[in-house]
């Protein structure tokens, strides 16, 4: 069956023909996939950033961002990335958290030590599936997306209680106008709260159709209670700090390439997040929590912005085409496989 593969020794990505896979293990689903994402991450992997291939395979597939169908059900899933390290003592692996992984020995499909999703068959353990109801069929393949917001907004959450007292008015700024920007951008209007979402790229639609202000700069917008971080721009995100307000958090989710200048000014950084009892927090990747988050927050935004939620996906490709969907601007590109 066709795939797209990535070699990283040859600095190579190609349609390759890859076995189709067959149930092994008790708990395996066969699965046909029917949409994959596009994304950053799919971009730096073709372009050998980093990623790294199964054992005794000299490439891996491509894709992370999966829908899929079951093949003796017919149901509609999505499908979870990462997956646990052998480590025994790894509590949080041994708990089905891997997303909280301790020994950085798991693997993720698509992206480190384990094929992924840009093929026409797949065989997954049935605990990292996750059923889609069929009405979302045309955005579900946002639903790995917003897991990471998922799990931003969870984070800050279990943060943000440490203040007891009732908070009328909520105010968020979102760093990043790509799709885990937007995605965030709608969980936060959908929890109530006022919204900007800064960006220098020119996708304002989206954000003021869900009721956001899109800013270049945060600059002039007062007390910000949470920055939610998604663009993976090191200098830019740390520079917003300064707008963050007293008892705010901050939550990192964009990975920034090690190559990347950075300059800080530690001492007032360090004094801001003392004195006014800030906090910073990194999250990534996502677990069964935000997954099931995900699915039925994205059929609430589904509901409520349809136009808006279906602009985001701005072209569907077919497999031979990838190179056009990883290369073409738009907010989010698909691989259409079925």
């Amino acid at each position: 069956m066709r795939a797209v593969g990535v070699f990283p020794a040859r600095r190579e990505v190609r349609i390759v023909e890859h076995p189709q896979p067959s149930l092994s293990r008790e708990g395996e689903v066969k699965l046909r996939m029917l949409e994959v994402g596009v994304c950053g991450t799919d971009r730096a992997l073709c372009a050998f950033e980093f990623g790294a291939t199964p054992a005794g395979s000299d490439y891996f597939v491509l894709g992370h961002e999966a829908l899929a169908e079951v093949m003796d059900t017919g149901e509609l899933v999505v499908c979870g990335v990462r997956q646990p390290c052998e480590d025994a003592e790894c509590d949080a692996c041994r708990s089905g958290r891997q997303d909280f992984c301790v020994t950085g020995r798991y693997t993720e499909r698509g992206i480190l030590g384990a094929h992924g999703f840009m093929t026409e068959f797949v065989v997954a353990d049935a605990r990292s599936l996750y059923r889609v109801p069929r009405e979302l069929r045309d955005v579900a393949v946002l639903i790995e997306p917003l897991t990471i917001a998922e799990k931003a907004f969870l984070q800050f959450q279990a943060i943000d209680s440490r203040t007891p007292w009732r908070k009328e008015r909520r105010r968020a700024a979102v760093l990043g106008a790509g799709p885990v920007g937007l995605l965030g951008a709608m969980l936060f209007r959908a929890a109530g709260f006022e919204v900007w979402v800064c960006s220098r790229e020119p996708r304002s639609i989206v954000a003021e159709a869900i009721g956001a202000e899109y800013v270049h700069s945060l600059a002039g917008v007062g007390q910000i209670d949470v920055v939610y971080e998604a663009m993976g721009a090191p200098q830019a995100a740390f520079d917003a700090l300064q707008y963050l307000g007293a008892n705010g958090v901050f939550v990192f989710t964009g990975v920034p390439l090690a190559s990347e200048p950075l300059s800080l000014d530690l001492h007032s950084l360090m004094r801001r997040l003392i004195m006014r009892n800030q906090a910073i927090v990194g999250t990534v990747n996502a677990g069964a929590d935000a997954f099931e988050r995900a699915v039925a927050d994205l059929a609430q935004f589904h509901a409520r912005w349809p136009r808006a939620l279906a602009s985001m996906i701005t072209g569907r490709y077919p497999l031979e085409r990838f190179r056009e969907a990883l290369r073409d601007p738009g907010i989010k590109n698909v691989i259409k496989l079925r």
